[in-house]
């Protein structure tokens, strides 16, 4: 009959199927036999409906509804975060421990493995060989070794040298014993670990009890064991726990895998944490894997509302009461116990087995977790169940096996769903540490209770996709994840030592000695002796041109000045008023005009007409036609000045071409402008270039001001110079400020030892190859484009991306300088670094994002401590200049690069200081040095010129 029955019950369970038939009967006369079968099944359908709602309302509590669910699932997220802090972990429950494995697999890896697994009474070797060559392929060899139960008892030496013997043999067989192998180490006891290959072990389990290793690392005991033989040798590289083990198996054929599950005899989850957020750890950079230890959540009560009298039954009598709480609600080792559990109980108050109960039934263990698979089985599920009650003793009725049946789904479904909502605690986590809409994830899964419970992974997966619909979830069975994942650890860690030595190699050409600097700045001062002197200035590199600006403010000037600012496409005419005594200080008006670029390249009477046209058009727009203003023009164009108001156009740069320009005075040409006009006149007083501009303006808040520095899109610097050196004008008195031009330092191939591949890569294809090759390594215009070059060279390497190149990625100046400096910045978080990564087109891994910071460190780094350098050899030039032992001296500095990248101007300061230990330097901030410095430089002069009348 029960077979029948089993049947019949399976097309019951499809709501009604059984009873349509009789609502088509009138269409045709069926056989009564057939009527007969059709009223039978229905008969028994609502039997078994009857028999089950019973049993539901029995067993209430132990079905959870998605509310229940969902607030479990938040109650998890508390306790990862307890266990993640560093205050709250000795007292979390969920132990959160850091596992120091820092990347999943990316396919890459490479080489031939050991790995040893020590779990049980039995543990094994295996050789695991894993080629890349586009393939990726995985062989394995595996030998199973006993464990003596004397060597589980005795001493923990005897243990490892037993294993350390063990090992030997496996070489000898594979005749591997004169390789240092790499060695990936599961040991799946609870552990305190420190480093990958360091592990403590706190106590042991599952029936081991050698004397001597608890509170010791593991690792150093094997290590010694191998040491002790002396017949073959090998790399210990990283203790894994079988968790990791499982992420890491799958995490080869998958490389969104970032989660570890089991759920077999006990259970357990890892996943890929942010480092910022593991407080026991030093570092904020990066991820890693976090081994949860989840069986103990709930140790701390807050799972009593919904654990049941079952439950607290079944911790009771276990071998550790009141520990692993949540394991016991899930886990294989305790699925079958609850059962029988609520079997007893059932019987007891005459609800099943008309009350009758048998010493088997009433045997702890005696009702296995195999069972509850078998019963819940589609098809033989009844029967199953049939078998082994009768088996267990009794003589169960057809409600009898229906009432199991629907015990065991009751339990396993609970398990699946509690499973489902911790999961989902950790799901929903990393999807806000990735700050995604929506998380593509995959999780590797190994156990006995997930592979072999025939519905208990479609109920985990459903109960994800219920509390998680804004992710997409793959779950991935995992091939022995304590075999092959250490082995996978281990390569992985290899993949990573190797990488990090070929990068490190590469960068070390950039990264610049306190000698090597010490040497930059010596050269600079040997340029800048060439540049002044008569005889060598003409093939100098460093042509540092006079100014023939001879005084920095002395905080007396006063009055108005117009100011003109031409350095591209938009031009600035300015008013300045400059008041003394007490109300001190400078008022400024201006207004922007644009330059077409008809005019741009027409004539240069057209050229100066327009900005004549515009300075009058500013007149007019301040009410004050027909007054008569003493001038300073900013020109932003390399000139030769043969004085303060004369400036002769060496070449046309920045897309300008007006004819008839180059060669002749360009105050000459303004003047002529103002006079075809008619309609003012105007004093131009002096000719200056923003980096004098940017000294001056300094000056006028510092008196202590004599050098101007210029760090953005280009370089350079100025400084007062005595005039005795400045061999180019007559005169032997007093100072003047040399405009140095330094970004052509090394033109002539005095840094040749220090420029890398990358340096030349960036000049070869650049505007102007050969020339400024100084501000080529320092400057904003060309940084982003030093970094797009290594991480080319990267990529081509197979050391970043994955080798992957993408299209954008190949694109000149499409790494902008600005990138470095949000890169850069402290509080970013790597996922900025992500989201700019991806804008240039790259699908990167956090570990990419790591590297990508570094090059911009390490780019910019250097750009700073060049500059100090240069900026060194001038400060001890204006100290020696003056024959002083010390010299307190302020820079006054403009650019985009130095005011807004995060660490350019501390790093320049440091190098400074280190290279120029006699000066103490200042360095001050300037504002608008291309417009009020040119009106301050006018001021000055308009004040000696005074003075000089009187």
């Amino acid at each position: 009959m029960s077979h029948i029955v089993a049947g019949e019950y399976r097309g019951a369970r499809c709501s009604g199927a059984a009873s349509a038939p009789l609502r088509s009967a009138p269409l045709r006369t069926p056989p009564r036999r057939m009527i007969a079968s059709h009223l039978l099944a229905y008969f028994f359908t609502e039997l078994n409906h009857d028999q089950a709602q019973k049993i539901d309302k029995y067993l209430y509590h132990m079905r959870l509804s998605e509310e229940t669910l969902q607030e479990v699932s938040q109650r998890f997220r508390k306790e990862m975060e307890k266990g993640l802090g560093a205050d709250t972990n000795p007292t979390a429950s969920v132990k959160m421990l850091p596992t120091f494995v820092r990347s999943t697999p990316d396919g890459t890896e490479d080489g031939d493995f050991l790995a040893l697994d020590l779990g049980g009474t039995n543990f094994r070797v295996l050789r695991v060989k894993v080629s890349d060559n586009g393939l990726q392929k995985v062989e394995m060899e595996n030998q199973i070794y006993a464990i003596p139960e004397e060597l589980m008892r005795g001493s923990g030496v005897q243990l490892f040298d037993h294993i350390a013997e063990c090992l030997a043999n496996f070489m000898e067989k594979l005749k591997i014993k004169d390789k240092k192998l790499p060695l990936g180490f599961t040991f799946s006891f609870p552990c305190h670990q420190t480093k990958l290959d360091e592990s403590i072990l706190v106590t042991w389990t599952k029936g081991f009890k050698c004397s001597s290793v608890e509170g010791k690392d593991v690792v150093s005991m094997l290590r010694k064991s191998i040491k002790k033989r002396g017949d073959f040798d090998i790399d210990i590289v990283a203790v894994v726990n079988d968790t990791v083990g499982t992420m890491m198996t799958c995490g080869y054929d998958d490389h969104n895998c970032e989660v570890g599950l089991i759920v077999g005899t006990g259970t357990n989850a890892c996943y890929m944490e942010e480092m910022r957020h593991i407080d026991l750890v030093e570092g904020d950079e990066g991820r890693m894997c976090i081994n949860m230890e989840w069986g103990a959540f709930g140790d701390d009560g807050v799972l009593n509302d919904i654990r049941t009298e079952f439950d607290r039954e079944i911790d009771m009598g276990s071998l550790n009461p009141g520990k692993q709480l949540f394991e016991k609600m899930i886990s294989g080792m305790y699925m079958g116990e609850l059962v029988r559990l609520i079997l007893v109980k059932m019987a007891k108050e005459g609800l099943l087995f008309g009350g009758r109960l048998t010493p088997d039934l009433l045997t702890t263990g005696h009702f296995e977790t195999r069972y509850v698979s078998a019963i819940e089985k589609e098809k033989e599920g009844l029967q199953k169940a049939h078998e082994i009650l009768t088996k267990l003793g009794l003589e169960p009725s057809h409600e009898d096996c229906v009432a199991t049946h629907r015990i065991c789904q009751i339990v396993s479904t609970r398990s699946a769903n509690l499973c489902g909502a911790t999961l989902a605690a950790v799901l929903r986590r990393i999807k806000e540490n990735k700050g995604v809409d929506r998380l593509r994830s995959t999780v590797g899964v190994d156990g006995s209770v997930y592979k072999k419970h025939p519905q208990f992974a479609r109920r985990l997966h459903k109960t994800v996709r219920k509390l998680l619909p804004d992710c997409e979830i793959r779950f991935v069975r995992s091939e022995d994840g304590s075999g092959k994942g250490a082995a996978m650890v281990t390569a992985v860690a290899y993949r990573l030592a190797a990488q990090h030595k070929a990068r490190q190699k590469i960068l070390e050409e950039l990264k610049l000695s306190h000698e090597q600097l010490l040497e930059v700045k010596q050269r600079m001062r040997i340029e800048m002796e060439k540049g002044l002197g008569k005889e060598t200035h003409a093939e100098a590199a460093v042509k540092m041109l006079p100014t023939y600006v001879c005084s920095t403010p002395d905080g007396t000037e006063k009055g108005d000045f117009l100011a003109l600012d031409l350095g591209g496409t938009n031009f600035r005419v300015l008013l300045v008023r400059i008041r003394n005594g007490m109300r001190r200080g400078v008022e400024m008006h201006n207004k922007i005009y644009s330059i077409p670029v008809e005019i741009m390249q027409g004539t240069g009477e057209e050229l100066f007409d327009h900005i004549v046209h515009c300075i009058s058009d500013f007149l007019e727009y301040m009410g004050m036609k027909g007054v008569s203003l003493p001038l300073g023009f900013t020109f932003s164009f390399p000139c030769q000045q043969n004085n303060l108001d004369e400036g002769i156009l060496l070449k046309w740069t920045k897309g300008f071409k007006a004819t008839g320009c180059e060669g002749e005075d360009v105050v000459n040409l303004l003047k002529e402008a103002i006079h075809r006009r008619e309609e003012f006149d105007l004093d131009v007083v002096a000719v200056v270039n923003d980096t004098v501009g940017t000294m001056m303006t300094c000056g006028y808040e510092d008196p202590y001001c004599e050098v101007g520095l210029i760090v953005g899109t280009g370089s350079n610097a100025c400084y007062m110079e005595e005039m005795r050196n400045v061999e180019l004008v007559e005169g032997e008195e007093g100072r003047m400020c040399v405009n140095m031009e330094w970004g052509a330092f090394g033109d002539n191939g005095c840094l040749d030892d220090i420029r890398t591949e990358f340096d030349m890569a960036v000049d070869e294809l650049s505007l102007n190859p050969g020339k400024q090759r100084f501000e080529k390594m320092i400057s904003g215009m060309y940084l982003g484009e030093i970094v797009r070059n290594i991480l080319m060279d990267f990529t081509k390497r197979g050391l970043l991306f994955r080798g992957r190149i993408s299209e954008r990625l190949k694109t000149r100046g499409i790494f902008e300088t600005k990138f470095l400096s949000q890169i850069e910045s402290d509080c970013l978080a790597l996922l900025q670094v992500r989201s700019i990564l991806q804008h240039l087109g790259l699908e990167t891994t956090c570990d990419d994002s790591i590297i990508v910071k570094e090059v911009c460190t390490v780019v910019a780094r250097r750009a700073a401590q060049l500059c100090g350098a240069g900026m060194a050899a001038v400060v001890d030039k204006i100290r020696e200049n003056r024959g002083l032992d010390f010299l307190k001296v302020t820079v006054g500095v403009d650019g985009t690069l130095y005011k807004l990248h995060p660490h350019f101007s501390t790093v320049m300061h440091e190098t400074v200081k280190q290279l120029s230990p006699k000066c103490e330097v200042t360095f001050l901030q300037s504002e608008d040095g291309s417009g009020k410095g040119a009106a301050l430089i006018t001021a000055v002069a308009c004040r000696i010129r005074e003075a000089g009348q009187r």
